[in-house]
């Protein structure tokens, strides 16, 4: 029997992992060879880590989708290098947004004249990913944001969200977007069950990494983590569940943020499946 409602989620799912010593070898333990594992940019390590592992995890028969911050990149001679070297990797699918880097690298301030780049390139990858917030950006009013995506989607082919532990806020933002005609698949985004001793410990080999900045922008989605009983992933998956199942909604899947905690994440979603009976 085929799984419907949060079942049908679970079961289409992206992991977004950090490019840190151990990813690799935690990805190929613990994740099937046909999961779609999202890699992190940092603007302190730059592109190149991201690159080499998303190179190997393509190697290894993973759907790999390397991020490709704009503000990363130094002109469109560096973007054709990216894309010809992910190609030559059978990368397929990108993640692409405008990135924290202050100053930029180069001439990129934001994601859209690297999408319209691609574009003129002739499109190269099957698939291109852009960022929705359903919580408000540290640094862009929320109607830009809501403008931003809808600029985006001539370019683009689906929307990932950034964290949201609000179910309401997560169902009114979905509900806003499709009512401006923002038709783009969703994957929202789900923060896995997070270890607050194991985050702190990932956060300091790691250093300044993606995932873990904005939880530092945002302290109080770090209370969420570090308080006991504080946040549980299927609780808000549960009070969530009409909002991202409504065929309005036009969830395609849900992008898991694994802050490297790879085992556990798998395995918390092994067990919810089964309790869901999928």
């Amino acid at each position: 029997m085929e799984a419907t409602g949060l079942g049908a989620l679970l079961h289409s799912v992206r992991y977004e992992v950090l490019p840190a010593g151990a990813t690799e070898e935690k990805v190929l333990a613990h994740l099937p060879r046909d999961a779609v594992v999202t890699v992190t940019a940092s603007p302190v390590k730059g592109l190149e880590p991201t690159l080499g592992l998303a190179t190997r995890l393509s190697a290894h028969g993973y759907r790999v989708v390397p991020h490709v911050p704009a503000r990363l990149l130094r002109d469109e001679v560096h973007l054709k290098e990216v894309v010809d070297r992910l190609r030559a990797a059978g990368v397929d699918d990108v993640f692409l947004p405008a990135g924290d880097a202050d100053p930029p690298a180069g001439v990129y301030e934001g994601a859209l004249p690297v999408l319209r780049a691609l574009s003129g390139l002739g499109r190269p990858f099957a698939r291109v990913g852009v960022t929705g917030y359903p919580e408000s950006h540290p640094l862009i009013h929320d109607d830009l944001t809501v403008q931003a995506m809808w600029d985006k989607r001539e370019h683009a082919t689906y929307l990932v969200s950034n964290l949201c532990f609000d179910a309401r806020v997560l169902g009114e933002w979905i509900a806003r977007i499709r009512r401006r005609e923002i038709t783009l698949p969703l994957h929202v985004g789900v923060a896995g069950p997070v270890q607050r001793a194991k985050l702190l410990s990932m956060a300091t080999k790691i250093g300044v990494g993606e995932s873990t900045r904005f939880l530092t922008r945002h302290p109080s989605w770090f209370l969420r983590f570090a308080t006991p009983g504080g946040y549980a992933p299927e609780g808000l998956l549960a009070r969530a569940e009409k909002a991202l199942t409504a065929p309005a909604a036009g969830v395609a899947g849900l992008h898991l943020f694994t802050f490297n905690q790879i085992a556990e994440t798998e395995k918390w979603r092994r067990a919810l499946l089964e309790r869901l009976g999928g």
